[in-house]
């Protein structure tokens, strides 16, 4: 299973690292995650266990009330 959002499909992101001091400024590689949080999500009628974003969360959650 991927680490994406079941909802937006929100997915790791490439980017640098940016070094504070020196002359020439070296960029480190890191990966970017999204915050995925297990939630209980109903598709197709029956409830299903997922990995969802915290937006997809807080959203769903809202949209509940």
């Amino acid at each position: 299973m991927a680490r994406s959002c079941a909802i937006c499909g929100k997915a790791s992101m490439g980017g640098f690292n940016p070094q504070s001091s020196g002359m020439n400024r070296v960029r480190a590689h890191r990966r970017m995650r999204p915050n995925l949080q297990p939630l209980v999500i109903v598709e197709k009628g029956s409830p299903t266990r997922a990995l969802v974003c915290t937006r997809c969360r807080r959203t769903q959650l809202k949209s509940a009330k």
